[in-house]
C-alpha cells in the first residue's frame, strides 16, 4: 500500500484491511506530528477505532506562521494536547502496552 496524502487512511484501502482483520484498536507513531500523525489519529478516531499516540516516538518540525515562530517541541506538544484531549490516549512508548488495555 502507497499512502500519498498525510492521513493514512485518504486514497488507500488501509481501513478496508484494518476492517477486514478485525481491528478495533491503532497505535500510532511517526512523523510529522503536526501532518501525519495528526490527520491519522483523527480519521483513525472519527472511523471509531481506539486510538492510542506514542508521542515519545513521534517528531515534529519548527513552523513559522506570520512572523512567530515556533519550535518543534512546542509543536509536537501542541498536537499531543489537542489529540489527548479529543481523539486519542496519548501515552509514553514505555507505556503503551501496558496501559492501552494489551
Amino acid at each position: 500500500m502507497l499512502k500519498r496524502k498525510a492521513n493514512s487512511f485518504r486514497d488507500t484501502d488501509l481501513k478496508d484491511r484494518l476492517d477486514a482483520l478485525g481491528v478495533n484498536r491503532v497505535v500510532i507513531c511517526g512523523a510529522m506530528s503536526q501532518m501525519c500523525i495528526d490527520a491519522a489519529a483523527r480519521a483513525a478516531a472519527d472511523f471509531g477505532y481506539a486510538v492510542t499516540v506514542v508521542h515519545d516516538a513521534c517528531a515534529a518540525r519548527p513552523q513559522s506562521f506570520e512572523g512567530v515562530d515556533v519550535p518543534a517541541d512546542h509543536v509536537h506538544a501542541t498536537v499531543m494536547a489537542a489529540l489527548g484531549a479529543f481523539y486519542a490516549t496519548v501515552r509514553a512508548t514505555e507505556n503503551v502496552w501496558t496501559e492501552s488495555g494489551r
